[in-house]
């Protein structure tokens, strides 16, 4: 059974003060200095002008931050504003030997946000990342709106990125979770959320948030729970996201084994949801489409295939454990071809994600090393990518996307199969 959160004396005579809210934007932070006060500033200026009749309060959930974080806080917002400063535990992180790439035990930080919105009595909460260079004010209202006026329990980010930024969410978490939950929620790790008072309720009563989907993949989880509770789903069209772009072809495995292991144990623990769902229905996006510049992100293109190749000769035998001897054989003949010629074609890549899928939870072999075996195959899809979308444009690449969620869509029998005769590859 969960344990109760336990807050900091300071915090609750800070909740008392403040008594009640209908709005709580959370900001959970870990060494943010440089950017936190752009994101406070943001925050405060959208509850100020979208809803200057509504009770909005701050939280700021920090992770033991060094760099001065929580003063900023308070330095960029005006003495008046109603905010919290709570400091929630890290959790160690143990289960990999390459540090987490992300916010540490930003599972903790959403539970203690999600207890402070139920104390306060907020009607609508939203969480926004604390190293965002690109909020403005109408991002809070475009999370928040549709949920006051609207009455949509779960918000999620949907933003215009860089063609080859954002290449795990385009390559396995788009098109899984929708081709699993029959939703097309662009963005499910975004990291930007806007969420009902009933959804809230919901996220605090679960057993989740001493397990490693907390510690590692809280983004996937609201997203997937959202989906599978009957929630009232919606997307916020917010424009460019801008942070830290990084080459995908580089120091990424175990971003790829914390981000999939999430993924692969919700998709373990809703097999009885997603065994029904046959289509994906499309999800309304509040907010202006509208075009906008994005930061280019470098990619090695010849790096990611030398990687592919050199997998395709050093993991063969984890792979034979994991792949149906027909997959093994195709894939020794694309790390054949030379780079002008490289081609991955969706069919194969798709079947390979649900084949990992499945040894995740017959659990083949140990479950690190099974995730970290799929990076190679992995860049070998994005290369394949890069190669193909180098000169298109952005609706060209949604359209190439399009088509690789259809090749999940449609493969999913396949799926179904190997889950229930996990030990049938075929031929």
């Amino acid at each position: 059974m969960q344990q109760a959160v336990v807050l900091p004396a300071s915090t609750l005579q800070a909740l008392e003060q403040v008594g009640e809210a209908d709005i709580v934007i959370g900001i959970p932070s870990f060494n943010n200095a440089g950017t936190i006060g752009h994101v406070v500033r943001a925050a405060h200026a959208g509850l100020t002008k979208h809803f200057p009749n509504h009770r909005g309060v701050i939280i700021n959930s920090d992770g033991g931050s060094k760099d001065g974080t929580p003063e900023k806080v308070l330095e960029n917002l005006p003495d008046e504003s109603p905010v919290l400063r709570v400091q929630y535990p890290l959790y160690p992180v143990h289960r990999l030997s390459t540090p987490y790439h992300g916010l540490p035990g930003k599972g903790s930080a959403f539970r203690t946000l999600f207890e402070l919105a139920l104390k306060l009595g907020a009607k609508a909460c939203a969480v926004v990342d604390s190293d965002l260079r690109s909020i403005t004010p109408e991002w809070i209202e475009l999370l928040v709106r549709p949920v006051l006026e609207r009455e949509f329990d779960f918000v999620a980010p949907y933003y215009q990125r860089h063609k080859f930024d954002g290449t795990i969410t385009n390559s396995i978490v788009y098109p899984l979770t929708r081709a699993l939950y029959g939703k097309t929620i662009r963005q499910p790790i975004g990291g930007d959320f806007g969420f009902s008072r009933r959804a809230v309720q919901h996220y605090a009563s679960q057993d989740v948030w001493d397990s490693d989907v907390a510690r590692f993949g809280i983004d996937i989880w609201v997203t997937t729970q959202a989906l599978c509770s009957g929630f009232n789903v919606c997307q916020a069209f917010l424009g460019a996201k801008i942070h830290d772009p990084k080459d995908p072809g580089s120091d990424l495995s175990a971003m790829l084994a914390q981000v999939l292991g999430s993924l692969f144990t919700e998709l373990e623990k809703n097999a009885p949801v997603w065994r029904q769902v046959r289509s994906a229905e499309q999800v309304p996006i509040f907010g202006f489409r509208f075009g906008v510049a994005t930061e280019p992100v470098a990619v090695n293109v010849k790096r990611m295939l030398d990687s592919f190749r050199l997998g395709s000769q050093g993991l063969a035998e984890i792979w034979g454990l994991i792949l149906p001897p027909a997959a093994l054989l195709e894939l020794k003949k694309i790390a054949q071809l030379p780079d002008v010629e490289f081609r991955f074609e969706d069919e194969l890549w798709t079947r390979i994600v649900f084949d990992f899928a499945v040894g995740h939870t017959t659990r083949v072999m140990e479950r690190e090393n099974l995730l970290r075996a799929l990076t190679p195959l992995y860049l070998g899809w994005v290369g394949s990518f890069v190669l193909q979308m180098k000169d298109a444009g952005p609706e060209e690449v949604e359209q190439r996307l399009e088509a690789l969620c259809l090749a999940y869509e449609t493969q999913k029998e396949y799926l179904i199969s190997r889950w229930q005769w996990p030990d049938r590859q075929g031929a």
